[in-house]
């Protein structure tokens, strides 16, 4: 049976916007209850369960219209509109952000996760970029996601092309997974040696000043060296990787690693390869690495250890901001300066000790590193075979 052109109205039961800014304010929003979706929180098909704002019962009753359910799909409606995330049970009855579009499908006529590859595939994206309004800040509106242009071959045929790709899709979320469980046990052994202080050796040391001896007190910028990002003009960025990586905030944020998308011209200030990069912009203390050389933005701190004790340094800060925007000593912060955080005050254990420690949380990030790069080729292979089945250049029976 021949594939069909269809739009994507056409297989659509609901195409609608989020709730308008008169429907839904800033005050609106409460620090539990029902997530709202953003295209910041919608990262490679994903959405990113880490920067969720949410509101309360009353305003998700009042505006159940736009909550989702399992098999819809979002797409950004402003920004980056190439964006568009799969809604899975994990986000059933969640809400509509403003600037997204929920799509909810025939499903007796089209397979859902068919018709969120095909919606992610590089033609549609180029399209989507093509007809979007605006030239500071591309958006798109309902009648214009409608309009899209789909080949819809048969509903058995939808299903074998979504489980392919769906494949490679469970593959990278296990090794999202691991890198998860790595990171979550050297912060266990970083909490047992350097909070509990239950390290090797304790029964035995003398406590001197309530620290242990050997151990002392250092502010930030004894130790690490920090670079505050500065963002370049927005006409100098791109995403035809023309320059370097560009990252300002944590909507580029990965598992592990920022995922470099944007790219800009303009280079202002520098994070080097294997940089931490800290938030100092809400949520304050959130962490990454780069991989890369990138320009960092207003929104971003690069931090390195002088004496090269990375994997240490990060899980001393990981531990310090354990909550967005709250510091250990219950602080809060909606941003923080260069001067407030070089002042940060930490305790370093002796120098036997800390490279202990860093030897082995340095071997658990080879690993993550190692996840990493497997995720990448993953990612690699199903954005390189997905236009091709989208195209029935590949035959699937």
């Amino acid at each position: 049976m021949a594939w069909e052109k269809v739009k994507l109205g056409d297989v659509s039961t609901c195409i609608q916007p989020g709730p308008f800014g008169s429907q839904l304010h800033n005050s609106d929003y409460s620090e539990s209850g029902t997530p709202i979706i953003m295209p910041k929180d919608m990262i490679d098909g994903k959405i990113n369960h880490s920067n969720l704002v949410f509101v309360g019962e009353e305003h998700t009753k009042r505006l159940c219209r736009h909550q989702v359910h399992s098999g819809n799909l979002m797409v950004a409606r402003k920004g980056d509109v190439r964006k568009c995330v799969f809604i899975t049970e994990n986000e059933e009855g969640w809400m509509t952000g403003s600037d997204c579009l929920k799509v909810a499908l025939k499903e007796d006529v089209c397979h859902p996760k068919f018709i969120y590859y095909q919606l992610r595939s590089p033609f549609i994206g180029r399209w989507l970029e093509k007809i979007s309004i605006g030239a500071t800040m591309p958006s798109i509106n309902t009648g214009l996601l409608s309009s899209i242009e789909l080949m819809l071959p048969p509903l058995k045929t939808q299903k074998r092309i979504a489980d392919i790709l769906s494949a490679y899709d469970d593959l990278i979320e296990n090794n999202q997974k691991q890198i998860k469980l790595l990171e979550e046990a050297s912060q266990r052994l970083y909490k047992q040696w350097f909070i509990d202080l239950k390290f090797p050796g304790h029964e035995t040391i003398k406590i001197v000043d309530g620290l242990p001896e050997g151990w002392k007190k250092e502010k930030l910028v004894d130790f690490a060296d920090v670079i505050m990002g500065q963002s370049p003009k927005s006409e100098f960025y791109n995403q035809e990787k023309k320059g370097l990586p560009f990252h300002q905030g944590v909507g580029s944020y990965g598992t592990r690693f920022v995922i470099d998308d944007t790219y800009s011209t303009s280079i202002t200030r520098i994070a080097e390869p294997g940089s931490i990069l800290f938030s100092v912009r809400a949520p304050v203390g959130r962490l990454n690495f780069t991989k890369n050389k990138i320009i960092i933005g207003r929104g971003l701190a690069a931090i390195n250890h002088k004496e090269k004790y990375q994997s240490f340094l990060f899980y001393m800060l990981k531990e310090r901001f354990f909550k967005d925007d709250i510091l250990g000593n219950g602080a809060i912060f909606a941003s923080i300066s260069k001067d407030e955080l070089l002042c940060q005050q930490f305790v370093i254990p002796n120098d036997e000790l800390l490279r202990k420690y860093n030897t082995i949380a340095s071997r658990m990030d080879g690993k993550i590193a190692a996840a990493d790069a497997q995720i990448q080729l993953l990612t690699q292979s199903r954005d390189r075979l997905l236009p091709k089945l989208m195209n029935n250049e590949i035959e699937v029976s």
